[in-house]
């Protein structure tokens, strides 16, 4: 078909579609309808309290709570002469009282989800038997003067028994995030705790390893070196809330 042809035949159907509006009845004017209805207003639901939900809250008491490292140290000969101190391998501890925190359980099902667990301790502050020892932490190697926080956050509980008694020690495993240096790892603190009355008492113990948090374990010709492995203790008093 000619383009010519197309054109006319486009026109025509134009026109005729024109003239059958102009000549159709008016369209009724339609009702105005009415308003859609409002949504049904849903109630926002509140995250289930810890009372609700069996759990109960402990807050640690820093003056009555700290937290300390335990690490395999072995004196060489030049530390006696140098420092005074023998020759040997000894377990060196270092403490922070600088400790707070909370413990979330629900003491009818141990088992059940945790609630908000953490400890916070301020590394800035540990000492141990020899300043020295202390002012190299701050300074050098860890530089716990300039990251001076470490922040365990539980997300799992493992091996507890399915009820507990009150006035009973109990043990189990809380599984989390260790946060030293700004370096997360994983890792497991073995618990036992007691409580008694609105009291909850206890030690939390991981093992771990300097080289995990970008820590070179110290190693000084002749004089002194440190193992890689250490251990975390926490040993709190926590009052219920």
């Amino acid at each position: 078909m000619s383009t010519k042809r197309r054109t006319s035949v486009l026109a025509v159907a134009l026109v005729a579609a024109l003239l059958a509006a102009c000549s159709a009845p008016p369209a009724p004017t339609p009702e105005p309808s009415p308003e859609p209805a409002a949504p049904p207003t849903v109630p926002v639901l509140e995250p289930e309290s810890a009372a609700a939900s069996g759990l109960r809250t402990f807050v640690i008491t820093p003056d009555q709570s700290s937290a300390s490292y335990i690490v395999d140290e072995e004196f060489l000969p030049d530390m006696l002469p140098k420092y005074g101190i023998n020759i040997g391998r000894q377990d060196t501890v270092g403490v922070t009282p600088a400790v707070d925190g909370q413990i979330q359980l629900n003491l009818d099902d141990l088992a059940a989800a945790l609630g908000d667990n953490r400890f916070h301790a301020d590394l800035s502050l540990l000492e141990s038997d020899q300043a020295l020892r202390d002012q190299w932490i701050r300074e050098n190697g860890p530089q716990f003067g300039v990251y001076p926080d470490a922040v365990f956050i539980a997300n799992a509980i493992e091996g507890a028994p399915s009820s507990y008694t009150e006035g009973e020690e109990v043990s189990f495993r809380l599984l989390g995030d260790l946060t030293i240096r700004e370096i997360t790892q994983p890792a497991t603190f073995e618990v036992s705790a007691t409580l008694d009355g609105t009291t909850l008492s206890g030690s939390a113990v991981a093992s771990l390893r300097m080289s995990d948090f970008d820590i070179e374990p110290p190693n000084f010709a002749n004089t002194l070196t440190v193992q890689d492995e250490f251990t975390v203790r926490v040993d709190f008093i926590a009052q219920e809330q």
